[in-house]
């Protein structure tokens, strides 16, 4: 596929060959398009209603702003490959809480550890050329926590400035146990689908991610229809094919739908034709996703 000449992506694509080898594949590397780790502990939590001050993240206006540290100019910039270390867990990781407010970065920012901490690498208005949009998790001190692209259940500290705050309205939550992938709205359920995920030992990434873009299907085994590359990763980047390391997870649609509620895929979450059809018409980048094991059942009524 091409975007503005031969896509940057194409050197880790997905070929036929491995599509017959395994029953489902990662996102291959060629994300594309205009909209363009320690294991979570924390306790789940039921959707809540989006809140309807600015923000859901609200911070203490009297708070002293620790100053940010110079960053040098050799730090890493985060793309597509994995995120550089040093970033710290996200401890509201299997939160389901909506996250309504997004960061896009205007220019080339330092992102650091904690407020006032150490910077760790930079971030820029797009990945490879995609628009990149992270979901705003927290503030403190003037500064802001983002969904860290390109790694799993981290976190990227902000400090104020060179980046615009953007409205999300949507999320998406997977439940792993029945297979079940909830599209939200403000807080309330519009629609849900029946998925496949990862097979033992290349399990869907449990905690909170995000939409980084979209993409073309490299092959047909995609059944014709968009990808929905996340901003997380395998868990473990050995168990997946040799082709298919370097990949991030994504929504996408597959030839067939007859393995749809099992555990079959390299980690990625899939689902029919007409609900990726739809995710893609509704939901922008930038919007979070939440992978938990199961959502707690609703209280009996009176």
């Amino acid at each position: 596929m091409e975007f503005a000449g031969k896509s940057p992506y194409r050197r880790r694509g997905v070929w036929v060959a491995a599509a017959i080898a395994v029953p489902v594949l990662l996102v291959s590397a060629l994300l594309i398009g205009q909209a363009l780790t320690p294991s979570p502990t924390a306790p789940e939590k039921v959707i809540a209603a989006a809140d309807p001050t600015p923000s859901s993240v609200e911070q203490n206006a009297e708070e002293p702003i620790p100053p940010a540290a110079p960053a040098p100019a050799g730090l890493p910039v985060v793309d597509y490959d994995p995120a550089p270390k040093g970033f710290p867990a996200d401890p509201a990781t299997m939160d389901t809480t909506p996250l309504t407010e997004g960061a896009h970065p205007t220019a080339r920012i330092a992102a650091y550890d904690a407020p006032g901490g150490r910077p760790r690498a930079f971030l820029e208005p797009t990945i490879r050329g995609v628009e990149l949009t992270m979901p705003i998790a927290e503030r403190h001190a003037g500064w802001t926590a983002v969904l860290l692209p390109s790694a799993n259940r981290r976190l990227a500290w902000l400090p104020p400035g060179g980046f615009d705050t953007v409205p999300l309205r949507d999320q998406i939550v997977v439940e792993r146990k029945v297979h079940r992938l909830t599209w939200y709205r403000a807080g309330k359920a519009v629609r849900s689908w029946e998925v496949s995920l990862g097979q033992s030992g290349q399990e869907t990434p449990l905690g909170r991610t995000f939409i980084l873009g979209r993409t073309p299907p490299p092959e047909s085994v995609y059944g014709g229809v968009d990808i929905y590359a996340l901003g997380s990763v395998p868990d473990d980047p050995e168990s997946v094919p040799a082709g298919l390391r370097g990949a991030h997870i994504g929504v996408h649609t597959w030839q067939d739908d007859d393995d749809l509620g099992e555990n079959v895929t390299n980690g990625c979450i899939r689902l029919t034709r007409s609900g990726q059809r739809e995710l893609l018409a509704e939901v922008r980048p930038g919007s979070s996703v939440v992978v938990v094991d199961r959502l707690p059942a609703p209280p009996p009524t009176a």
